[in-house]
């Protein structure tokens, strides 16, 4: 498949929310290989929120490096903007909403840096409002995602289940408690792909057509977007219009 690669330079960002075992990260890596970009895959701030739940000396002793595995990521995040993480700081180890914020600025300095493929954290929230992203969700059907982590992880079947049934409700519990909203909510999303059919590269094919299509729209002011754009009204009412009730 070809597409406009004037076009996608245009577009910053592409989010990857995924139900666990639909192939979802398999895509993004896929994605980000065949435009070029930056994968920033959520296990990067997956451990950040992880291990903030213990002390920074247990963080530190459970390190190879010897170094905080905090510091350690945001510093390796100076590569997107150094700007923003000069000097990690220390509070952000017990300090929730400290965290959270660093996770903003992790994924804000991503997209304002550009041609970035980010994974799941959030992302499809914390860069809601931007017209250069692109948001995607990947799904599939439970016995195929069991059928994946199987295969992908060597699991038998009821462990691959637990695991699935674990890592789901984790992700939905995050997006609730810290964004009150539901990961499955559709409205979140530009496009959403269900790879229960469709093979993995197919998901790419389609992720790569809507991030093109969404480029040629960012310069479109707000009221000629949305399904009624370039659209004339129906010749007649339509015929299942109720009248108002009497009062």
């Amino acid at each position: 498949m070809t597409t406009d690669q004037s076009l996608l330079s245009q577009m910053r960002v592409v989010t990857i929310s995924r139900e666990y075992g639909s192939g979802g990260g398999e895509i993004s890596a896929r994605l980000a290989q065949r435009l070029g970009w930056r994968l920033i895959d959520h296990e990067i701030v997956v451990r950040v929120a992880q291990e903030l739940q213990v002390s920074e000396s247990e963080i530190e002793a459970q390190d190879e490096t010897g170094v905080s595995t905090l510091t350690r990521i945001l510093t390796s995040m100076q590569a997107i903007q150094p700007a923003l993480y000069m000097n990690p700081p220390d509070v952000l180890v017990t300090d929730p909403n400290a965290y959270q914020e660093a996770l903003r600025k992790v994924v804000e300095a991503a997209a304002a840096a550009g041609q970035v493929v980010i994974v799941g954290r959030g992302a499809q929230v914390l860069l809601a409002g931007r017209r250069d992203t692109l948001h995607a969700r990947v799904v599939a059907p439970l016995d195929l995602r069991v059928a994946y982590v199987m295969r992908r992880e060597q699991l038998d079947e009821p462990a691959a289940r637990h695991r699935i049934q674990l890592k789901d409700r984790d992700r939905i519990r995050y997006l609730q408690d810290t964004h009150h909203q539901h990961p499955a909510d559709a409205h979140l999303y530009d496009l959403v792909i269900n790879t229960g059919v469709l093979d993995l590269e197919s998901a790419v094919d389609l992720i790569c057509l809507a991030l093109e299509r969404k480029a040629r729209r960012l310069s479109a002011p707000d009221q000629k977007l949305g399904p009624a754009a370039g659209l004339a009204p129906y010749p007649t009412s339509p015929s299942d219009i109720r009248p108002p009730e009497p009062r």
